[in-house]
């Protein structure tokens, strides 16, 4: 549709672009050497920072379940720093860390850490105290109660604390990488092309953004949801 062409609605073309033409600028954008580069500088950092934020969210969480005293102090932390939305800690790590992965990892950690050290945190306190008192009578010491009682009996808490933390893992990439913690990324291009009035180029980054979160989300993690809590996809006929 030419620049000047006013549409039949509020907005001209060059506001508001029709919808086959954002999808034929997504079709060249894939064949982009550089919006893949943007693409995969986000999914590098995700894939460093997200899985760091669920390994330590975890850790930490089963901890507080065998030492109160932990449990107490991790609660307190937690209920302090999630208060504070992530994308405020990017000046701050820009300046400790400067521009670029480093930092953008460092925010998603703090992003994606609190859901899944809460979510195992809570889901210690619902451990069986007959297995625990099973366990103890069998001599099993603190390291030996995480390994065969909380982290068996904590899986389900930990699957759905790692779907929440990964919204939060992927909405403060994205909100990292505009603001101005990276000079590449797909948050970075949503801006760079919000900046030369590119409406074409913003509502195809919002559809990328959308549908990798999508697939990560419904796909990827659903997967795993269903291997690692297997038996409860199982059918009473022992098909899934």
């Amino acid at each position: 549709m030419p620049f000047g062409r006013q549409r039949r609605f509020f907005l001209p073309s060059f506001l508001l672009p029709d919808v086959p033409d954002v999808f034929v600028r997504l079709s060249q954008s894939i064949q982009d050497e550089e919006f893949r580069g943007h693409v995969s500088d986000s999914l590098f950092r995700l894939l460093w920072g997200y899985p760091l934020a669920c390994l330590f969210g975890a850790l930490l969480g089963l901890i507080g379940g065998v030492s109160k005293g932990f449990a107490v102090y991790l609660r307190s932390l937690i209920s302090i720093l999630q208060a504070i939305p992530p994308i405020t800690w990017v000046p701050f790590f820009v300046i400790l860390l400067g521009f670029g992965n480093k930092t953008i990892i460092t925010v998603i950690i703090i992003a994606s850490f609190f859901p899944m050290a809460l979510s195992v945190l809570n889901a210690t306190e619902g451990v069986s105290r007959t297995h625990l008192e099973l366990a103890r009578v069998m001599g099993a010491n603190r390291r030996q109660l995480l390994a065969k009682v909380f982290a068996p009996e904590s899986l389900p808490a930990f699957v759905t604390g790692a779907q929440v933390a990964f919204g939060n893992a992927w909405r403060s990439l994205i909100a990292a990488e505009m603001v101005g913690g990276a000079m590449a990324g797909l948050g970075f291009y949503s801006r760079w092309r919000g900046e030369v009035a590119d409406m074409e180029g913003v509502l195809m980054s919002i559809i990328v953004i959308g549908t990798i979160a999508a697939l990560l989300d419904l796909v990827v993690l659903e997967g795993l949801k269903r291997r690692l809590l297997r038996y409860r996809y199982v059918r009473p006929g022992g098909e899934d």
